[in-house]
């Protein structure tokens, strides 16, 4: 039983290790990439480890083009993007940080309702809402644009925020309603029983004791936001109102791919939601958990 137990124990040790290098392996040539230069990358397309390492890419990206670096002095042509990285980052955080709050407050507040309300209309709003993600973005994109061209939400920020809470928000619905389905009623109505209203009751008993099921959507939010390249490609054609994965996809030009550039500006990207991730991962943990177990 002991050496069965320890066989048991090293296959999951290995398991778990094998899942890990799955998931973290493809980043290795990324971060590789990111501190070589363009030359030394296309220089030898064979060498797993470069001979020389630089800093020069994320020196040139966070100046905003500004401080090249002797690897950028003899290049003749600069893609735009680079300028426009830090203003990107900004509106990202912007946009991220706008939608996730903003689709958490209205969908909480929908879901908590199709969880309370036994009513006939509430199950056919949420079938409705899930076939609204059905739909691929690529159709609404048209008509999304002629929409906020009439309503001058083009080029802004806000335009950008509205189609994405638009967007995000059945996706919320569907993962906040079987977690206040399964919160229990019993202290809403002792609640209401000392004189709580159903909205106090909402604000004062379930939400503080849904911060787990919120944390975890909300980080879930945050990253499809910070990620979504459609949305603000279609509706900002101005520098100053472009987001990280739209400046992103600007290093592929029709004469040249800067390749460690865009590998610099990948792992730029991904600190903003790595960081949100540590950060809630007792709450996200716990939130998926229990939504799993009560859903």
């Amino acid at each position: 039983m002991i050496g069965l137990s320890w066989a048991r124990r090293l296959a999951l040790w290995a398991l778990n290790l094998g899942s890990i290098a799955f998931l973290l392996l493809p980043l290795a040539p990324v971060v590789l990439g990111s501190l070589q230069s363009e030359k030394s990358v296309q220089g030898d397309v064979r060498a797993l480890l470069p001979k020389e390492y630089t800093l020069a890419n994320f020196q040139l990206i966070l100046s905003g083009g500004r401080r090249k670096g002797p690897i950028f002095e003899q290049v003749s042509y600069l893609p735009k993007s680079v300028e426009q990285f830090p203003t990107a980052f900004r509106n990202s955080l912007i946009v991220g940080l706008a939608v996730t709050f903003a689709t958490l407050a209205a969908a909480s507040l929908s879901a908590y309702t199709l969880a309370r309300l036994r009513l006939r209309w509430t199950r056919v709003l949420l079938q409705l809402s899930l076939v609204s993600r059905m739909v691929p973005l690529i159709v609404l994109m048209v008509p999304l644009y002629v929409l906020f061209r009439s309503y001058g939400l083009l080029n802004s920020l806000t335009g950008v925020i509205v189609a994405e809470v638009g967007l995000l928000l059945p996706y919320a619905i569907l993962i906040l309603v079987p977690y206040f389905a399964a919160f229990p009623a019993d202290l809403e109505d002792a609640a209401r029983m000392d004189g709580c209203t159903r909205w106090q009751a909402f604000l004062r008993v379930v939400l503080p004791l849904s911060t787990p099921g919120l944390a975890a959507c909300g980080v879930i939010l945050f990253i499809l936001s910070w990620h979504e390249l459609l949305i603000p490609l279609i509706i900002v054609s101005r520098p100053e109102f472009m987001t990280v994965p739209v400046i992103l996809a600007g290093l592929v030009s029709d004469y040249f791919v800067f390749f460690t550039l865009m590998m610099a500006i990948c792992l730029l990207g991904l600190l903003p939601t790595l960081g949100l991730v540590l950060a809630l991962q007792k709450y996200v943990v716990r939130g998926l958990v229990s939504g799993a177990l009560k859903g």
